[in-house]
């Protein structure tokens, strides 16, 4: 496990470089100049051009990116000439409270997709089946920010049971913050528990009609036995690889379910920066998410070795 997890490190290290480069370049090609956003509609061009030699935006790219390619590996992300702050500290305050709802929304995808998709792997009961599979691709197929209007809608504006913009007292507060967490962590479940039922409930299927599940029923080996030893455990490391790509959406669902509850995490924080043209906050925001996504197919792998022997083996070879 410890030889792959080093193998793995200088392939994520090349992907992170490549992706430094696109997310740079690309950037460039969006049209807007920050020197202009800065100076105000009003300025002249000398002050315009005075601010994007003060903000290094005079510069060739190739020297720009150089730059900051070079700060990002010594950690000095730089500042924000935009909101005039640390960009760590920025990142920090908004990856923390992403963190929570990214965190919330897994625990209840886990319970509610865990539930639903054993129910529908399980269940001899066809009419039942079929209502259940109904409600559960309903859920996966509608968009999150519908998601999240409909339930700010009903729970925030006609029954006023739950707030449905801000954080409240934050992360100093956590019981305080709760009532504030509910509905965007629910809006970004709701996709994803679905996802995670659907295939949990094929995976399970599928092992039930194995010849070694077969064979253990004709044994008489009791159904609730058979369930946690064999049908269960085996239908696990395929919906593990699922779980990790959908806690990597995670990310593209945050930034819509930011913006409608008003949740200052990243997503919330990405948009700012491409709207106000900050180059330096945006490279950063972007390359983090990368990063989140390779360590999360870094982690599912390697939790996939360690409950399925076969990967196991597959790896020490």
């Amino acid at each position: 496990m410890l030889y792959y997890t080093l193998r793995r490190i200088p392939s994520a290290i090349v992907v992170l470089f490549l992706a430094s480069i696109v997310i740079f370049f690309i950037l460039r090609l969006v049209p807007g100049d920050p020197a202009v956003v800065l100076a105000g509609p009003d300025a002249s061009p000398e002050t315009v051009d005075a601010i994007r030699a003060n903000l290094g935006l005079d510069q060739p790219l190739i020297l720009q990116y150089l730059l900051w390619i070079g700060g990002v590996v010594t950690g000095d992300l730089g500042t924000s000439y935009i909101l005039n702050a640390s960009i760590g500290e920025l990142m920090g305050e908004a990856l923390a409270n992403t963190a929570v709802l990214a965190g919330a929304a897994i625990i209840l995808s886990l319970v509610f997709g865990g539930a639903v998709g054993i129910f529908l792997g399980v269940t001899r009961r066809k009419n039942t089946a079929a209502l259940v599979g109904a409600v559960n691709s309903f859920a996966f197929a509608i968009p999150p920010y519908v998601v999240g209007l409909l339930l700010a809608l009903v729970f925030s504006v006609q029954l006023g049971w739950l707030p449905s913009v801000g954080i409240g007292p934050g992360l100093d507060d956590p019981i305080g913050m709760l009532p504030f967490l509910v509905l965007p962590a629910v809006t970004l479940a709701i996709p994803t528990g679905a996802t995670i039922a659907r295939f949990l409930a094929v995976s399970m299927r599928q092992q039930r009609d194995e010849d070694f599940v077969v064979a253990a029923t004709a044994r008489g080996l009791r159904a609730g036995r058979l369930f946690r030893t064999h049908v269960l455990p085996n239908s696990l490391p395929p919906v593990l690889t699922i779980v990790g790509l959908q806690v990597a959406n995670l990310l593209a669902g945050a930034i819509l379910v930011e913006v409608i509850f008003a949740w200052p995490g990243v997503g919330q924080l990405i948009l700012t920066s491409v709207q106000t043209r900050d180059y330096l906050l945006t490279q950063a925001l972007l390359l983090l998410a990368v990063a989140v996504f390779i360590t999360t197919q870094l982690l599912t792998d390697l939790a996939d070795a360690a409950i399925d022997p076969r990967v196991r083996l597959r790896l020490a070879a």
